[in-house]
């Protein structure tokens, strides 16, 4: 059996759907990796097989900077981080205005590229990403079955009545006005229109006979997987015939430094805002001060943050640009994260809880969760000061706090999320084989 992995060149992408293909690694099964050059490391470390495909402009190894991308791509990213000091609707609104752009790039030739692999690869199966949205639409188009697997919160998916970029809800520490969330959502809701005038075009160039799409970030594959805990998700919440997979933990290589560092002994609580908010310097200094109030070790992978712009550190902490997260996890007292989808879901599989300070896209509504779920804490990063984040650590290390995450970690180890998707994928590949792509890429 050939399973085919479909990522943009994102580093957070693709360790969540790598990780998923190591069941079928592991069964001695094939498995070929389909992203671009960024990740290719990536994809050799997990022992795959590659095949280039380029789906936007920009990329990402695993740290991120503005001056390694492509002018435009640089500049959006600059606008990016400028926004999230203005604060969460702001950066919601650029957020929505750049969509206007990078989603859909080069959409035609994207998927093109994409069906040419399925010709070649010849997969029995496929996990995309439901972000790559030029793959995405390729396959649908071509009839040809997938999993689609929303790796970012579930509302990354809109249900009825939702927008795409408009957060659901949001944690307790923020209170946007009614007015702003008005525009905010208008603002949303034309992006929604533009972009499925680009999807319908691109479908209707691949083939004539494509059906009209009525809102394109509302399309879905035949199989959706949630990489999310069930536990976290709002019950109320209707979704499409789907899976929820808990959390893609990934093995990571013993760093032998890493290794003797955590043998002490001590209590530690991991820090990291992944690999694009670790440049909100002002930020990663207050959580190190607060951290340094109360005593405890930090491990702070402090990304695109020079460590020495963190402030004085105390002796025996571990920064460094990229720490094995996963590594960390499984022995830390809590985790102070942005809220990217990874962090949430790795530290709840790990049974650690969380300080969130959510900054953008679908970390508001992962951060709701984490409170509604008693598993951790938010505040907002732009105003939360030194004691402000002292006193909520202090919660989050709370034991009942530890309990109730651990009690999760617990159920979800029961059934890891790559034995989740296999079983689901392979369920739903008995019912109908891939095609042949070629019939629906007229040259």
């Amino acid at each position: 059996m050939t399973l085919l992995v479909i990522s943009p060149d994102y580093a957070s992408h693709l360790l969540p759907l790598a990780s998923l293909g190591t069941a079928w690694r592991d069964a001695g099964e094939r498995v070929v990796v389909a992203s671009g050059p960024a990740t290719a490391g990536i994809v050799a470390g997990f022992g795959y097989e590659s095949a280039p495909l380029q789906l936007g402009r920009g990329s990402n190894p695993g740290v991120i900077r503005a001056e390694k991308q492509v002018a435009e791509e640089g500049d959006s990213l600059r606008g990016f981080f400028a926004a999230t000091r203005e604060g969460m609707v702001a950066t919601l609104r650029y957020q929505a205005r750049e969509r206007l752009t990078d989603l859909m790039w080069n959409p035609v030739a994207a998927a093109r590229a994409t069906l040419d692999i399925v010709d070649r690869v010849r997969p029995d199966a496929i996990l995309i990403d439901h972000l790559a949205y030029s793959a995405r639409l390729a396959l649908t188009v071509a009839g040809i079955p997938h999993g689609d697997v929303v790796l970012g919160h579930p509302t990354a998916l809109p249900g009825p009545g939702e927008v795409y970029g408009f957060p659901p809800s949001w944690p307790r520490a923020f209170a946007p006005s009614a007015e702003d969330l008005a525009d905010l959502r208008a603002l949303c809701q034309a992006v929604d229109a533009h972009f499925t005038d680009e999807w319908n075009r691109a479908a209707q160039e691949l083939d004539a006979a494509a059906p009209v799409s009525e809102s394109a970030f509302s399309e879905h594959g035949p199989l959706v997987l949630f990489n999310y805990p069930a536990e976290l998700a709002d019950p109320d919440r209707p979704v499409p015939p789907s899976v929820h997979l808990g959390a893609a933990l990934r093995e990571e290589p013993r760093e032998p430094d890493v290794e003797e560092w955590i043998a002490r002994g001590e209590p530690y609580v991991y820090v990291s805002f992944g690999s694009f908010l670790s440049v909100r310097d002002d930020v990663l200094r207050r959580v190190v001060a607060a951290l340094a109030a109360i005593g405890v070790r930090g491990a702070v992978a402090s990304g695109s943050t020079p460590p020495d712009a963190l402030g004085t550190l105390p002796e025996g902490w571990l920064v460094r640009e990229y720490l094995p997260q996963v590594r960390l996890l499984a022995g830390a007292s809590a985790i102070v994260t942005h809220g990217g989808n990874n962090s949430v879901t790795e530290a709840v599989a790990s049974g650690v809880p969380l300080l969130v300070l959510p900054f953008s896209t679908d970390q508001f509504a992962g951060a709701a969760a984490v409170e509604r779920a008693g598993v951790g804490e938010a505040l907002d990063p732009n105003s939360a000061s030194v004691p402000d984040v002292t006193a909520a650590l202090a919660r989050v290390l709370d034991p009942a706090t530890r309990a109730r995450v651990q009690a999760l970690a617990s159920r979800l180890r029961q059934a890891p999320g790559a034995a989740r998707a296999r079983e689901a994928l392979r369920a739903s590949a008995t019912r109908r084989a891939i095609p042949s792509a070629s019939p629906a890429t007229p040259r």
